[in-house]
């Protein structure tokens, strides 16, 4: 299945994707595509349906019409346990971390490993510990120890611990929704880094933002949604700052 722009198989291409709300259309025949070990860029005002495409993507919603391919196959994904087993990790605003857990007992969540013994099971607290620190450590995230609380952490460590996770469980797909937006200069600036940490061991990245100058760091195209409808598409460097402002609201139109 080739892409926009050449014959590259992309990882995630959808095609002419619609999605009404009873009388309301949310979606109005949107082409979105990630190839392979690139950060995507996907912006647009509030409303204009960017989170609508990514729910679609992951199973939170289905589409009215329109078809997904992933890694050149025809999918349906019909619920977020559907779309992690093909490898879609998402990272909400909210983390989705427990404050009261562990640092490790939040990276192995849904995933622990366990000691058997006949019919007993018990959580390897241990292997945990380890495999997280050496995990992150291997993205360039350190950490004081894999048994602090969460709750603890400031906004850029709990976004980096989402991040490694993801990293570690051999993802394919890292969906960022919003990462920066109520993080310090420094912090945001640590994310980036780890965003382009996981573009390099191989990962795609959908990187979802308010924050122009955020993305035009990391990301190597750019999709820009308005009122429901793909404005266009655009590699990094073939447009500018202003450019981009203008095409979220509207001002000039591709």
């Amino acid at each position: 299945m080739p892409g926009e722009n050449g014959n590259e198989t992309p990882l995630v291409l959808m095609e002419k994707i619609v999605k009404r709300f009873g009388q309301v259309t949310a979606l109005e025949g949107v082409d979105f595509e990630v190839k392979p070990q690139e950060v995507m860029a996907l912006l647009g005002d509030n409303g204009a349906g960017k989170s609508t495409l990514i729910k679609i993507l992951t199973g939170v919603h289905t589409p009215s019409s329109g078809q997904i391919y992933f890694e050149g196959r025809p999918v349906q994904i019909g619920n977020p346990q559907e779309a992690r087993a093909l490898g879609i990790e998402t990272v909400y605003q909210d983390l989705a971390l427990v404050n009261s857990m562990s640092l490790g007992r939040n990276f192995f969540l849904g995933r622990e490993p366990v000691h058997r013994f006949g019919p007993l099971r018990w959580l390897d607290m241990r292997t945990m510990a380890r495999q997280t620190c050496d995990s992150l450590a291997d993205i360039g995230i350190k950490i004081r120890s894999a048994n602090e609380k969460v709750g603890k952490l400031s906004g850029g460590e709990r976004q980096s611990i989402a991040i490694g996770r993801a990293v570690h469980f051999g993802v394919k797909l890292l969906i960022l929704d919003e990462p920066t937006s109520a993080l310090s200069v420094a912090e945001s600036r640590k994310v980036l880094d780890y965003t382009l940490n996981a573009k390099a061991r191989g990962l795609s990245v959908i990187f979802i933002t308010h924050n122009v100058h955020h993305v035009m760091a990391v990301a190597d195209r750019y999709s820009i949604i308005r009122h429901g409808q793909k404005v266009g598409t655009y590699a990094r460097g073939e447009i500018t700052f202003d450019d981009i402002s203008d095409l979220i609201t509207g001002q000039r139109l591709s």
